[in-house]
């Protein structure tokens, strides 16, 4: 160690504190963020500045971008070429800028993310708006900073007659914060500051019916509007995008065309990951996707496959793909060099704000030239008026010194007026320039007037600001390029699935699938019916049901527990797939089943809940009511829907309004029918109420049905096929609990009664045997008889078959002679708006296994 020289110790951790500390301002104050004024950052500012040195303006010829990128890195930038020429770039790409400030020549890139040409072979210079945004610089409008080296001055902020930062937004990250601005129209965001001035007290929802919305460069559709709301309001929110989508025919095919994209989409990779997501069966129903974008414009084509549904298709584009993105609003900006969250109020103020300095020192800029002019006016006035005696004086003196002196002395003149009046020409002696000399000193004395009028009144100022706006206005104004959508929000799995009409069905072991409803063909009676499902040995189904894919589903099972579902979730299967195990989609237990659903609609109107019943009966005879609303509230693992005593078991639910009447049919060809207003709502443990006495031990309840029009009939199935419809009228009110009536003659021949339903003519009836067969007929075939009788055959039974399940959904009047009828409507049981209650749902109850 030299002598002099001594160390000091530092703590090791207090230096990293300092140093990163450091860093991490630099970052935030000289490169990341943008300024509120102009909403530059440092190297954009340079760039423009740059190149308005260098004289590259709108006006002139195209320079090579690597002269003005040599320019502003010796002179302002000493950081990498690269991100001069970037930051030059970006400021010339169509897609990147709303507003762009730097008119480029060759190759500069594409939305595709294709790199632009190196800065050796492209040209640059700036475009109008740019000019603009330097007007007045050399008017001392702004403070000015030595460079890195001291050399050079360059402006800390440029004198924008443009609200860059909300025009154009901004990007960066720093050191722990970031900053994501979006851009805006300059039509709006000058009628909002305009407002603004006017009324410096200005609500932000009123500054928003001028400045509706972020306008991107490339288009497309805000979606939604909540998000941009609370980015005007607080500085931060969500604005969701969607490309701009249409569906055309093109040669016979059904095709989605898109021809506007989400903001800072890459539309190369965006089209290779849905190729991916397609190849993947993540999205079903494009066929080809083609990228017929040219000079004129974009245009991206998904050709679709013919059974797909284009809405439902672009949905799904929009849920998988980045034709729906968001784009994260953080307003931060450096206001007086410090990182600040701001509003759009703000923003505006901050930039009226900095027009407001940028008048004032500009007026007391040519108010000092006009003043330091008429001062030399004044002196050139006095010697025209004394012209004679001033060439004497000159002739008289030995040097130009020497005269000046002696003009000051003579005629009390300053030394800028004495110095003027030597270096005058002749010519300025004759008549007619002094006429001009009076004509301009009485011409600046008006200026200087009217300049001091500027500087006294706030009013006019801000009128200048006003008139400067709307200015810039006509010149760069134009109409929003993307779209608002009030309506839009987050998109829900419906969005993406058709609601269409579907069976569903659950065999004996417990496999569940849905169908379209349309697999299913109408026969005539006594037909022997087509190959319905594939299911293993020994099994059969056992449940049908018809509903809508966005329905709900409450599945109870036999020990009294109740899950929840919706109907799409249900795995989609063909007419002779056996489907998957329900265990599989629900939380049940191994030794329980699935006995009953409840399809509702949405179960989170409380209007809705609370104006419903589920009604429940057991096989033992036990019926209960209690509110839908206390199965609003889903739990994984399942909630219990009813206390099951022990022997018993859940056979039904019916979702109810509370006026409807209870019919219960019993195995020995018994029924009971009571009001519902009997049975009082319970909670959901409580074991609920006798509802029917059983004939002997061996007899059970096989079905309830509960009705509200009672032009109804009564249809009651035995287990040999044999059935019929009787009138409800047959059937007398009498109290819950008592033994019922006879509803069908049981014999031998007939077996136990398997089923009972409520029908009109304009049912059809769905029957499905325990061997997997299923015929469909209309019930209008079916006569009406009493209700002692034995009925007709309805299905032909072969060998050893029995009935498993009886079910029935409306006709279709219009397609009543197809052979195959589509989009059939699900009955409503219960009198509610749409289909609430078609579940039923029955048990083969004649077999020794079904009986747990």
């Amino acid at each position: 160690m030299a002598d002099g020289e001594k160390l000091i110790p530092i703590n090791i951790e207090d230096e990293m504190k300092s140093a990163y500390i450091d860093y991490s301002m630099s970052v935030i104050v000289s490169r990341a963020l943008p300024d509120v004024r102009d909403g530059l950052k440092p190297v954009h500012r340079r760039v423009l500045f740059g190149m308005y040195e260098l004289g590259v303006r709108s006006s002139s010829a195209h320079k090579k971008s690597a002269r003005i990128v040599g320019e502003v890195l010796g002179k302002y930038h000493p950081h990498g070429d690269t991100s001069v020429y970037d930051s030059m770039v970006r400021m010339a790409q169509e897609w990147s800028l709303r507003y762009m400030l730097v008119d480029g020549q060759g190759n500069f890139g594409s939305i595709d993310g294709d790199s632009p040409a190196a800065m050796r072979y492209t040209e640059a210079r700036m475009r109008k708006i740019a000019d603009d945004m330097l007007a007045d610089i050399d008017k001392d409008t702004v403070d000015h900073q030595l460079n890195f080296d001291d050399s050079l001055k360059e402006p800390t902020v440029l004198p924008t007659r443009i609200p860059n930062l909300l025009v154009n937004g901004a990007s960066g990250i720093a050191v722990g914060m970031a900053t994501n601005m979006p851009p805006h129209n300059l039509s709006e965001v000058v009628d909002g500051t305009v407002a603004y001035i006017d009324n410096n007290d200005i609500e932000i929802d009123e500054l928003i019916t001028h400045i509706k919305a972020p306008d991107f460069p490339t288009g497309g559709i805000i979606y939604g509007y909540e998000g941009v709301k609370e980015a005007f309001h607080t500085g931060r929110g969500r604005v969701v995008m969607r490309a701009k989508a249409v569906i055309e025919e093109v040669q016979g095919r059904e095709c989605i065309i898109v021809t506007e994209i989400p903001y800072q989409v890459n539309k190369a990779d965006m089209i290779k990951k849905t190729a991916d997501l397609v190849n993947d069966k993540k999205i079903d129903g494009i066929s080809t996707i083609r990228d017929e974008s040219d000079r004129k414009g974009m245009r991206i084509v998904y050709i679709l496959k013919r059974d797909a549904v284009p809405n439902i298709v672009l949905n799904m584009l929009y849920k998988y793909t980045a034709l729906q993105s968001s784009f994260s609003v953080n307003n931060i900006a450096l206001v007086n060099g410090r990182p600040q969250l701001l509003n759009v109020k703000q923003m505006i103020h901050y930039f009226v704000e900095h027009r407001h300095e940028v008048v004032v020192r500009r007026t007391e800029y040519e108010l000092k030239k006009a003043e330091d002019r008429a001062h030399i006016l004044e002196g050139l006035i006095i010697a025209s008026d004394n012209i004679d005696e001033v060439i004497a004086i000159i002739r008289a003196s030995s040097n130009a010194d020497e005269a000046r002196e002696n003009l000051m002395e003579r005629f009390k003149l300053t030394e800028i007026q004495s110095k003027a009046i030597v270096e005058m020409r002749l010519r300025q002696l004759t008549g007619l320039e002094q006429d001009k000399l009076r004509a301009e000193y009485d011409e600046i004395l008006k200026t200087i007037a009217d300049l001091k009028d500027i500087l006294a009144n706030k009013d006019r100022r801000m009128s200048i600001i006003k008139d400067e706006l709307l200015e810039v206005k006509d010149k760069y104004g134009d109409e929003r390029r993307s779209e608002i959508n009030f309506a839009g929000g987050d998109l829900s799995m419906e969005d993406m699935i058709p609601n269409e009409q579907v069976v569903i069905t659950i065999s004996h072991a417990g496999y569940i699938k849905r169908t379209p409803l349309s697999e299913y063909k109408t026969q005539n009676r006594g037909g022997v019916g087509q190959k319905a499902s594939s299911t293993r040995n020994e099994d059969f189904l056992e449940h049908l049901f018809v509903g809508t894919n966005h329905q709900y589903m409450l599945f109870f099972t036999q020990k009294g527990k109740c899950f929840w579902m919706r109907v799409y979730e249900i795995p989609e299967g063909s007419r002779t797939s056996k489907g998957r195990a329900i265990q599989n989609l629900i939380n049940i237990e191994q030794d329980d089943k699935v006995k009953a659903f409840i399809c509702t609609q949405d179960l989170k109107d409380e209007e809705y809940v609370n104006s419903h019943y589920v009604i429940m009966a057991t096989k033992k005879g036990t019926v209960k009511k209690t509110s839908l609303e206390q199965y609003s509230r889903p739990r994984q693992n399942g909630i219990n829907a009813i206390g099951i005593r022990e022997g018993d078991e859940l056979l039904e639910a019916k979702l109810t309004t509370g006026t409807s009447q209870v019919f219960l049919g019993l195995k020995s060809g018994k029924a009971i029918r009571f009001e519902e207003s009997k049975t009082r709502p319970m909670g959901r443990n409580a074991s609920g109420v006798r509802g029917i006495t059983l004939a002997h031990d061996n007899d059970e309840v096989i079905g309830m049905v509960t009705v509200h029009n009672f032009e109804d009939e009564l249809l009651v199935v035995s287990e040999n096929g044999y059935g019929k419809r009787s009138s409800i009228d047959d059937y007398r009110v009498t109290n819950r609990g008592g033994k019922g009536v006879k509803t069908i003659s049981i014999t031998e021949k007939t077996g136990g009664l398997v089923a009972i339903k409520n029908v009109t003519d304009s049912d059809d009836l769905m029957i499905i045997n325990k061997s997997g067969i299923a015929i469909r007929m209309a019930v209008e075939d079916l006569r009406v008889m009493g209700r002692a009788t034995q009925g007709v055959k309805l299905i032909n039974i072969k060998g050893e078959d029995s009935i498993a399940a009886v079910a029935k959904v409306m006709k279709d009047e219009d397609e009543i002679d197809e052979s195959e009828i589509a989009d059939l409507e699900v009955n409503a049981e219960d009198g509610t708006a749409i289909d609430k209650d078609s579940s039923d749902t029955n048990t083969d109850d004649n077999t020794e296994e079904t009986k747990e």
